[in-house]
């Protein structure tokens, strides 16, 4: 993750230097203020891989000698097919044409997105907390 962090770090300068640049020769404010809310944003996620890597330590890809398979983590559940995502998407987009329409296509947008979201959110909160093996599953 260290090269992440420089990376996001160095993204975060570059748009501190910009709005920095921008803001002296441009009148405009807006400009100036995509550029600060860049930068911040860049700062976050360079910030969030920062503290990761001090937490988390070296990661396999960090080292020059590490093999491949010292990065393979479990298995994860992979879920099958679910009507949630498109419930969820055919909600954004009635929500988006909503917003060009008229309130009520705005209300019909969020009444179907509402569930949609919570649904594809909460569809496998019974499964347990292991991610490897499903509630109920004993190793034979």
């Amino acid at each position: 993750m260290k090269a992440e962090t420089a990376l996001f770090a160095g993204v975060s300068l570059f748009f501190a230097v910009s709005a920095a640049v921008y803001g002296r020769s441009s009148a405009e404010p807006a400009g100036t203020v995509a550029l600060v809310v860049s930068c911040l944003m860049s700062a976050l996620v360079a910030f969030f891989l920062w503290y990761r890597h001090r937490k988390d330590g070296l990661l396999p890809k960090d080292r020059k000698g590490a093999s491949v398979h010292e990065a393979a983590g479990p298995v994860a559940f992979f879920p099958p097919h679910s009507a949630f995502p498109v419930l969820a998407a055919a909600g954004t987009a009635l929500l988006g044409l909503g917003a060009v329409y008229g309130l009520w296509l705005f209300l019909i947008g969020a009444g179907v997105l509402v569930p949609g979201v919570l649904g594809f959110a909460f569809q496998y909160a019974a499964r347990g907390t292991d991610p490897v093996r499903p509630t109920g599953v004993e190793d034979r």
